[in-house]
């Protein structure tokens, strides 16, 4: 099965985008996975590393999509 990564940061923006995109995946394509950055800031250097630029952010098949603007990643490692 094909994986996907949600991340986001908590901000207003970003819990409705999860939900949203929790919504639409097709579960029998991907297993996906909700990264809040503030439960695990640990996980902020995987994601940078992926491409993320920005949160919330989808990774689907290891391609980055930015989905709307809730925060940049500087501001989410200021949050940490």
């Amino acid at each position: 099965m094909k994986k996907a990564i949600f991340y986001h940061a908590g901000c207003p923006v970003c819990v409705e985008a999860e939900g949203m995109v929790a919504h639409a995946i097709d579960r029998n394509q991907y297993e996906l996975e909700i990264v809040h950055f503030a439960q695990h800031p640990d996980r902020v250097s995987g994601a940078e590393a992926a491409g993320v630029k920005s949160v919330p952010a989808l990774v689907l098949d290891h391609q980055v999509f930015h989905i709307n603007f809730g925060a940049s990643m500087a501001d989410v490692k200021g949050a940490s």
